[in-house]
C-alpha cells in the first residue's frame, strides 16, 4: 500500500476523537442479519435442559422450540441450525436413526414449519455423528471410516430433510464427493431450490468438545476424526476443498472453527467470491463466556469476536451468542 500523507499534516487520531466519528468511519458492522442461531433439541416435552460445558445454552424438547424461535424471529435472525441430542438406545454403528422420519430433526422441522412457515430459515447438518454408537460422521469398518459407503446414507439423509422442508442442507461430514452426490439426488427428486451449505473447510479441531457434550457424542467417540477432517496446519488444502465443493454444486461454504481460522476465511473469500459462513464453535463460545464470568475479559469481547469474523470475510456467523447479541443490536 502506498503511503498517503505524513505527520503532522496527517493525524490518524482525528478520526478516532469521539464516538460519533468512530461510528461514521467504521468499516465493518454487525447486525442480526449476520447471525445464525444454533439450537439443540432432545426427546420429551416441556423440557429445557442446561448444558454444563456451555453456559446459558440449552437442549429443548420440540414443543419448547417455539418460544426461542419466536424470539429469534422478533429479533430478525434469519436462520436456525438444528442439532439433535439422540437417545443412546437409538444409536448404532451405522447411524440408522438419521433415516427415521420421526427422528428429532424431522419432528422439529415439521413442528417449526407448521408454526413459523417461512418466517425464518432452517439449516440441518447432514452427518452421522449424532446417530452412531462410535461417534464418527460416517460408516466404520475395521476402525476405518468408509467414504463411499457413507455417501449412500448421507444422500438418503439429505433427501429426508428436504422432504421435511429443510431450507438449507448442510453436509458437515467431510466425506469426499458428497456435495455432488447430494446435489444430483436433490435435483432428481425435484428439490432444485433446496440450498446446500457445505462445511467445505472443517478442521480436526480441539475446540469442539462442548458441542460433542451437547449432542451426547463426547464420551462415545472412538479415536479421532483426523482421517477426514482437515489438518489445522494446512491452508492451501482449504482452497482445494472449496473449489471441489463449488464445482459439485455448493451454494455457500462454511469455515469451521471461526476465530482460529480468520486467515482461511479471508483467503477463501478473496479467491472464490462466494458467500462464506463461519462457525464460532462451542469451544470458542465457552472460553469467552467463562472468561467473562471470571472477570478475566469484558462483555465487549463478544462483539469483538464476531466483528473479527465479519472483518475476515464472513457473510454470516453461526454463534451461540446470536440471541444475546441480536437483542443488544435491536
Amino acid at each position: 500500500m502506498k503511503q498517503i500523507g505524513t505527520y503532522p499534516s496527517l493525524r490518524m487520531r482525528r478520526n478516532r476523537k469521539a464516538d460519533w466519528i468512530r461510528r461514521l468511519v467504521s468499516e465493518h458492522n454487525l447486525s442480526a442479519n449476520d447471525l445464525i442461531l444454533p439450537l439443540f433439541v432432545k426427546e420429551g416435552s416441556k423440557k429445557k435442559e442446561s448444558i454444563n460445558s456451555m453456559p446459558n445454552v440449552f437442549r429443548y424438547s420440540v414443543d419448547e422450540l417455539a418460544r426461542v424461535v419466536e424470539k429469534a424471529c422478533k429479533l430478525k435472525i434469519p436462520l436456525l441450525a438444528l442439532f439433535p441430542y439422540t437417545d443412546l438406545k437409538k444409536k448404532d454403528n451405522k447411524g440408522s436413526e438419521a433415516l427415521n422420519k420421526n427422528n428429532l430433526i424431522c419432528k422439529s422441522l415439521r413442528f417449526l414449519k407448521k408454526e413459523f412457515k417461512n418466517d425464518i430459515g432452517i439449516m440441518c447438518d447432514v452427518a452421522l455423528d449424532p446417530y452412531t454408537s462410535h461417534g464418527h460422521d460416517g460408516i466404520m469398518r475395521n476402525k476405518e471410516i468408509k467414504n463411499d459407503l457413507t455417501l449412500d446414507i448421507l444422500i438418503k439423509q439429505a433427501l429426508l430433510q428436504a422432504e421435511m422442508k429443510c431450507d438449507m442442507i448442510a453436509p458437515s461430514d467431510m466425506m469426499d464427493g458428497r456435495i455432488g452426490k447430494i446435489r444430483t439426488a436433490l435435483d432428481k427428486k425435484g428439490y432444485t431450490n433446496t440450498q446446500i451449505i457445505s462445511y467445505a473447510v472443517k478442521y480436526a479441531s480441539n475446540f469442539y468438545g462442548p458441542f460433542r457434550d451437547a449432542v451426547g457424542s463426547k464420551n462415545k467417540l472412538k479415536g479421532d476424526k483426523k482421517t477426514y477432517q482437515m489438518d489445522f496446519r494446512n491452508s492451501s488444502e482449504a482452497l482445494r476443498e472449496v473449489a471441489l465443493d463449488i464445482k459439485e454444486g455448493a451454494d455457500i461454504v462454511m469455515v469451521k472453527p471461526g476465530m482460529p481460522y480468520l486467515d482461511i476465511i479471508r483467503t477463501v473469500k478473496d479467491n472464490f467470491k462466494i458467500p462464506v459462513f463461519s462457525y464460532q464453535v462451542s469451544g470458542e463460545y465457552s472460553l469467552i463466556k467463562n472468561g467473562i464470568k471470571k472477570g478475566i475479559i469484558g462483555e465487549e469481547t463478544i462483539l469483538e469476536s464476531l466483528i473479527s469474523l465479519k472483518r475476515s470475510g464472513s457473510n454470516a456467523i453461526v454463534s451461540y451468542f446470536s440471541l444475546e447479541v441480536a437483542n443488544q443490536l435491536k
